[in-house]
């Protein structure tokens, strides 16, 4: 199994669509901080939009076919790169989503806005090893046909989104979630196919070499693997491979084990028949005690803390809060 799909067994993610937009310059939209599990996208499909720079960061310029994604959920605003004052933002209900309009007569803008929901403790993974913001380049259409590979199925994916958004059909809203759960797949192939794929987890599979590091402990975690173990896999010294790994994660090999044990030891405690000694068991612990501790010192909550939060019954993700147009 290659690490995407692994990765997505572990952390099983759902895709919800919120909105759709449609704007004519001049225009600017406000989304404030997501909930905590959830990661807000946003999916040009005609038009420019520009995403403000956040914490000092740089401004993002956004085309058709580009895919914005925020791991860390942050407040953000995207606009349509004037300084002009904004159309104001009116919204209404179709059968199946949102319609975001303004009354602007400037260069259009279609964008598709939603969210990848996944659960609480194992959000914190994905949040920790992608980048505060991400941004998988598709392109038009005649450009993803000549690329070919994840362009092409992006665009594709992107055409049949489109379609149903415009027809809003019987069904339309299980169809666009589902299309949305295949675009965070689709996002993250296309990411890592990127040349200069951001440092994380994209960057690290990038990486043939480091890559084989990676799988090792993604498939089997239990397995105490030391340092030179992971060098040798990897055909490098022990200083190389510690160094280029810690460069391309942004953690160490040591880190990434623990949070892949610790992810799948929350999987494994939903069980109810299964007691916390056979779980560390599972994820390579021969200590309970030992267990507890990383456990407790990773998730924030002890074992049994976590197991009794995941029997409760599961907390539903309201509809989406209106966003906000300029005054």
């Amino acid at each position: 199994m290659d690490w995407l799909s692994r990765l997505l067994e572990m952390l099983p993610v759902r895709g919800v669509l919120d909105r759709r937009c449609e704007y004519g310059a001049p225009w600017r939209l406000a989304a404030e901080r997501s909930q905590s599990g959830e990661i807000p996208y946003h999916v040009v499909l005609r038009g420019r939009a520009v995403l403000r720079g956040l914490r000092g960061a740089p401004p993002i310029s956004l085309e058709e076919g580009d895919i914005l994604l925020l791991p860390r959920g942050e407040a953000h605003v995207l606009h349509d790169g004037s300084k002009a004052k904004a159309s104001p933002l009116r919204e209404r209900a179709a059968a199946n989503f949102i319609i975001s309009e303004n009354a602007g007569q400037g260069e259009r803008l279609t964008m598709l806005c939603g969210r990848f929901v996944f659960d609480v403790p194992h959000h914190r993974l994905v949040r920790d090893y992608l980048p505060p913001r991400l941004v998988a380049h598709a392109g038009s259409d005649a450009a993803s046909e000549r690329a070919g590979g994840a362009a092409a199925q992006v665009v594709g994916l992107m055409t049949l989104m489109r379609r149903e958004s415009d027809a809003d059909p019987l069904g339309g809203r299980a169809m666009l979630n589902a299309l949305s759960t295949a675009l965070f797949t689709l996002s993250m192939r296309l990411a890592s196919e990127a040349k200069d794929a951001p440092v994380g987890l994209l960057a690290t599979a990038a990486n043939p070499r480091l890559a084989s590091a990676m799988m090792a402990m993604m498939h089997e975690p239990a397995r105490p693997w030391t340092l030179p173990e992971l060098a040798r896999l990897c055909n490098m010294s022990r200083a190389a491979f510690a160094r280029h790994f810690q460069e391309r994660l942004g953690r160490s090999a040591s880190d990434f084990q623990t949070d892949i044990r610790m992810t799948l030891a929350s999987n494994e405690l939903r069980k109810p028949d299964i007691s916390t000694a056979a779980v560390a068991a599972v994820v390579g612990y021969q200590s309970e005690a030992a267990f507890q501790r990383a456990f407790k010192q990773r998730m924030g909550v002890t074992p049994a803390a976590w197991r009794r939060k995941a029997s409760s019954p599961p907390q539903s993700h309201p509809d989406p809060v209106p966003a906000r147009g300029a005054p």
